[in-house]
């Protein structure tokens, strides 16, 4: 790839009407070579070009099965990583705009994690006391740490399941990054608020007492995702107020009281086939990402069914946001000429240790 890669400056200027012909002339020179993947939560301005589009896990899989050598990942920092971790060696994984990261994967990091499992090696046996459980909204090294330490990954699909697992290994769980995702699904397992605490990782011991940890079953990281944060428990009452037959479905990011007066929590793509699912004239409130809602309002309308975002505020992704027409068309006409920019590349012995946690996750749920 001798000569320099075209410089993004070039690109940023354009106008979106200017990029889209550009940006399909480039995905047919690349043609079977290349696999564009659109997350829910990415901008239609970029999502409208995805070969697939879902959840990070899903779309990651599709990637693997592909033919494809290159693969764009309009998503995030993670989703990318996930990617380089599942495909093929010789499949790359490239994320647009590598600025686009994810506020409550940089909640945790491998420092931070290691200093909170020697603190809590003091008061258990960690190895044989915990199982380590990171959602997949994180860096590879801490699904590598995960894979070290008999841990697992999770999704907002089957965190239940994982759970479940981690327990059968050993008594106590130490989650992260997002508490609230590990909170509401250890509660729907009949786990006691107060057997649940809070990590706070700016703290010395996590700002917990010896004895919160000895009765501890769940230690939630004290990481959260900011769009999810923006929901509020009045959203709803103040929705019901106007429509008492309102059903109410949000994302298990959300806090504990909205998913307590929610009818229904579930993932990205549990929301999307439950809502869709419903009968004409149903009403849904939704609490996930203002993206998805709107796409998922557009697509329900034809069939009579009324989908409306939770929060009053705009709520969206704003790290998402920052993949764009202009650097998807870089991305690609570097491809054309033969260079590849922004690649994600996990380290050897990061892949492999983050496989053994995504693999014990397959194995509880395929």
């Amino acid at each position: 790839m001798g000569t320099p890669a075209f410089e993004i400056d070039r690109y940023v200027v354009l106008s979106d009407a200017e990029c889209d012909a550009r940006i399909r002339a480039a995905k047919a020179t690349l043609g079977e070579q290349l696999v564009i993947l659109g997350h829910h939560y990415q901008r239609e301005e970029v999502f409208k070009y995805a070969d697939f589009s879902g959840d990070s896990l899903k779309l990651s899989k599709q990637a693997a099965q592909s033919k494809a050598r290159y693969i764009i990942f309009c998503g995030v920092h993670f989703m990318a990583e996930v990617a380089d971790i599942m495909t093929r060696p010789e499949q790359i994984s490239i994320l647009p705009d590598l600025a686009a990261g994810c506020s409550m994967a940089d909640m945790a990091n491998l420092a931070t994690v290691e200093r909170a499992w020697q603190e809590l090696s003091r008061y258990v046996d960690v190895e044989t006391a915990i199982t380590p459980v990171t959602y997949i909204n994180s860096a590879a090294d801490l699904k590598a740490f995960c894979g070290r330490h008999g841990g697992i990954v999770c999704t907002s699909s089957n965190a239940r399941q994982v759970l479940e697992w981690s327990f059968a290994q050993k008594e106590k769980i130490l989650f992260f990054p997002d508490q609230h995702l590990g909170r509401n699904t250890g509660y729907k397992m009949g786990i006691p608020l107060e057997q649940m605490v809070v990590w706070d990782f700016n703290q010395p011991r996590g700002g917990l007492t010896p004895e919160q940890i000895a009765n501890a079953k769940m230690i939630l990281w004290k990481g959260f995702c900011s769009v999810h944060q923006m929901f509020q428990p009045q959203h709803i009452d103040n929705f019901r107020a106007k429509y008492p037959d309102v059903k109410v479905i949000s994302h298990p990011e959300a806090m504990f009281d909205v998913c307590q007066k929610s009818d229904e929590v579930g993932s990205t793509e549990y929301i999307i086939n439950t809502v869709k699912a419903s009968p004409a004239g149903s009403r849904w409130l939704v609490g996930t990402e203002l993206n998805l809602v709107n796409r998922l309002a557009q697509e329900c309308k034809p069939l009579g069914i009324n989908v409306h975002f939770m929060s009053p505020t705009v709520c969206m992704c704003s790290t998402m946001f920052r993949t764009d027409p202009q650097h998807l068309l870089w991305t690609l006409e570097n491809l054309v000429a033969g260079r590849i920019v922004n690649q994600i590349k996990v380290a050897a012995s990061e892949t492999a240790q983050a496989k053994l946690a995504l693999q014990r996750m397959f194995d509880v749920s395929p």
